[in-house]
């Protein structure tokens, strides 16, 4: 199979130099921001200052990761700070930042690279009020606006990804509402979007998103294992994995994989859904070809100590 096994936003060795690699090298790290009274005190310039530094931070990941035969990655969705306050067009470094942009969009395409994303649990287009909606929308639009200027496919190969937010009680209406809210984004962002399943049970399965959303509009369904283990819609992994997977068409399946931390510390006290450091149990991919996007929170570490486990396994 070729599935590509890829890692979250921090690359832990770039981000912290002197504990892995113990080097004094400068971090490099992709995910600056600042608090609201920082920027309320430097206004834009500032904001424009730390963007262009998490720009060029990234293309040095990804030319990590290439070299390092990393071929999937998710980009953070905090490389603009508080880009809800201003237009991208507007930043002094704009044309820096487009040029970029543009160069980590080219070495990835010329690399066969995949590279996705996954804006916060903040992104509700199920909820009932106008606010968060239009916030969500400007939060998915500056998402969508980024990887175009990365001149990334339009369609979910290069993915935005979320929950689709709140049941608020009845889970039939609240997917009704983010399937209407859904025509309120750009083209940009919709050809996009995907989804995925949640981790409680007062939340949204597989299952549930299949009937009430992929079969409304057509959005593909990113399969989580972990969440599955607390919100499984009534169905085995292996159903609920192949359901997701037959909604992605002619373009190559994401799935999410991570473990629970309470077990690998063996510590009844952290809930069990946090994610852990590393992962341990080989993947089940059901002989299907999927990107697999681990979501542990050693990040590269964890995909290289898991190749070390189940690389010719997994090969």
């Amino acid at each position: 199979m070729s599935n590509s096994l890829g890692y979250a936003c921090v690359n832990m060795q770039l981000a912290h130099p002197k504990k892995y690699l113990e080097s004094n090298a400068s971090r490099i790290f992709s995910a600056r921001t600042m608090i609201k009274k920082t920027f309320m005190d430097k206004g834009v310039s500032y904001a424009s200052e730390i963007a262009l530094k998490n720009c060029i931070d990234l293309f040095e990941i990804i030319k990590w990761n290439k070299a390092n035969k990393f071929n999937f990655f998710r980009v953070s969705s905090d490389m603009f700070p508080w880009s809800s306050e201003y237009e991208l067009i507007d930043l002094p470094d704009y044309l820096e930042i487009k040029s970029c942009l543009k160069k980590i969009g080219n070495f990835a395409s010329e690399n066969n690279m995949r590279l996705t994303s996954h804006p916060g649990p903040f992104n509700v287009l199920t909820s009932p009020k106008e606010s968060v909606v239009l916030n969500c929308v400007k939060d998915l639009s500056i998402q969508g606006e980024v990887f175009n200027l990365m001149n990334l496919p339009q369609t979910p190969y290069s993915k935005i990804n979320i929950h689709i937010g709140g049941a608020y009680g009845d889970r039939q209406s609240a997917m009704e509402r983010f399937c209407q809210n859904y025509h309120l984004l750009p083209d940009y962002v919709k050809k996009r979007l995907t989804v995925e399943n949640d981790d409680r049970d007062t939340l949204y399965s597989v299952k549930d998103l299949y009937y009430g959303v992929y079969k409304k509009i057509g959005i593909p369904i990113v399969f989580d294992f972990h969440h599955h283990k607390f919100c499984d819609g009534g169905m085995s992994e292996k159903d609920a994995f192949n359901m997701a997977v037959s909604t992605w068409g002619n373009i190559k399946p994401v799935v999410h994989y991570s473990e629970s931390r309470s077990i690998e510390k063996n510590d009844d006290s952290i809930k069990p859904h946090a994610h852990s450091d590393y992962v341990y149990d080989y993947i089940n991919t059901y002989d299907t070809d999927v990107d697999i996007m681990i979501e542990a929170k050693c990040k590269e570490l964890a995909v290289l100590k898991y190749l070390e486990k189940h690389g010719k396994k997994y090969c």
